[in-house]
């Protein structure tokens, strides 16, 4: 059984990103332009962290998420420290994007610097203007072999 690695702070961050805030209903199933949306998003953020371009990488968080943080800095500093497999992975694999308790969540395959594979759950909030930000992500051993 997987074990889920999570730090105090982000275990603050998940909970005030994926229960507060207005989140677009999900009644309808999303359709393959709102995939590709999402997975575009994740990519421009992915690309963002390669380049140290903080703020791109902050723009790509949904506003609840960038309140917690408040500056690119901040959000920044946050990724090196706790999400180095998402912030210099190895490899990058987009498995799918499923429904849960959290809301609409693409999962995401990473092998970290250390040769590590995890999973990453990337908690997707819809905007009033139906783009997609992300609105926190959980890691996750994947316990699967590279």
């Amino acid at each position: 059984m997987p074990v889920t690695r999570m730090i105090p702070w982000a275990v603050l961050l998940l909970a005030m990103a994926v229960w507060s805030g207005p989140a677009a209903a999900q009644d309808e199933p999303v359709g393959p332009a709102d995939g590709a949306a999402i997975v575009g998003v994740i990519e421009g953020q992915l690309d963002a962290f390669q380049r140290d371009a903080a703020a791109e990488a902050f723009g790509y968080a949904s506003p609840s998420i960038q309140r917690i943080f408040r500056t690119p800095d901040n959000f920044m500093s946050m990724v090196r420290t706790g999400y180095q497999s998402v912030y210099r992975p190895q490899s990058v694999e987009f498995v799918d994007l499923v429904m849960t308790s959290g809301g609409l969540t693409q999962r995401v395959l990473f092998v970290g610097p250390d040769g590590v594979p995890v999973m990453a759950h990337y908690y997707m909030q819809q905007q009033p203007d139906d783009s997609w930000r992300i609105n926190g992500v959980t890691l996750q051993e994947s316990g699967q072999t590279t």
